[in-house]
């Protein structure tokens, strides 16, 4: 047994290819003598919930859209159940950047698939958020079940302000002052569910374009998600920022699955969605993207002036 493998991961391999031997590679790759590779990684006792939330995140996706991420085979932890050595394993994927045939093939999965609602039914009971806190980058999503969507997604937001809070009050005064109008005025409007009829789906949370790639065989994959139960419009989000994928995915994903009523607010929905991601990248990373987070808010709050609101 090579010294780099980890007794946990090991006796987990063991169980599911018995009589194997297994041989570590780099990037946390291990193969076993069937020829079978695998993503195995541990952690310590701090790791312990964000391995949780992602391997949860893994099986939900599973279950509304197999084959679209990689397969979860084990999580645990020591013998002892003490937390202090999480261990996750999952399918080893060799994947390319994302293709625009692949981002078509993905455009029309999330939409028919992923974010099909009778496809979550079964976890989400009619619930929006997550049973288990979830690791947006490095950002502990604490989620918890919310009723509705305006809910769930207000205490995503209240949590990034809290985190900056936390960070330095000063420094970030400004965004926290008009992200808590967005909280109180915005998101009560734009997502109220007697305007907006959203049933919950089972979303990725982190679809920029290193969570995504193309197969062998010219399928999408996605992976290191940080997954709740919302809106599906929110999955579109981080993409739009970062860029990686064509223009024409967001095309084919309505195509597939036309925008939420009243498609009028579309837009302000975008910037609302947005302005998560670069919130978070806000806790993450710094002032950098604390502009276009102002800017975001303003821009919903001038939305709402001009509501009347």
């Amino acid at each position: 047994m090579p010294s780099s493998i980890s007794p946990l991961i090991l006796r987990a391999l063991e169980s599911v290819e018995p009589g194997a031997t297994f041989t570590s590679s780099k990037y946390s790759k291990v193969v076993s003598s069937n020829g079978n590779a695998y993503f195995a990684k541990t952690g310590t006792q701090r790791d312990y919930d964000q391995y949780k939330g992602e391997a949860e995140s893994l099986e939900a996706i599973k279950k509304a859209a197999p084959g679209l991420c990689p397969r979860l085979i084990a999580f645990g932890d020591d013998p002892q159940g003490t937390r202090k050595n999480p261990y996750m394993i999952s399918e080893y994927k060799d994947f390319t950047s994302l293709t625009s045939a692949a981002a078509a093939k993905l455009a029309r999965r999330m939409a028919l698939e992923l974010h099909e609602p009778k496809n979550s039914e079964a976890e989400a009971k009619g619930r929006f958020g997550f049973g288990y806190p979830t690791y947006c980058g490095a950002t502990r999503l604490e989620n918890g079940w919310f009723d509705t969507w305006d809910q769930a997604f207000g205490a995503l937001i209240k949590g990034l302000l809290d985190n900056l809070r936390g960070q330095d009050s000063y420094r970030y005064s400004e965004i926290c002052q008009l992200g808590d109008q967005v909280v109180s005025r915005v998101i009560p409007h734009l997502l109220n569910p007697s305007r907006l009829k959203v049933e919950p789906v089972i979303i990725h949370g982190d679809l920029w374009s290193g969570n995504v790639g193309t197969l062998p065989n010219g399928e999408p994959i996605i992976f290191d998600p940080a997954s709740y139960y919302g809106h599906n419009e929110a999955d579109l989000a981080i993409a739009r920022i970062f860029g990686g994928f064509p223009a024409t995915f967001f095309t084919e994903y309505h195509k597939n699955r036309p925008k939420t009523p009243p498609v009028e607010e579309y837009d302000e929905r975008v910037a609302l969605y947005e302005l998560f991601h670069y919130l978070n990248h806000t806790v993450l990373f710094g002032g950098s993207y604390a502009s276009p987070s102002i800017s975001r808010m303003q821009r919903l709050l001038k939305f709402m002036e001009k509501q009347q609101l």
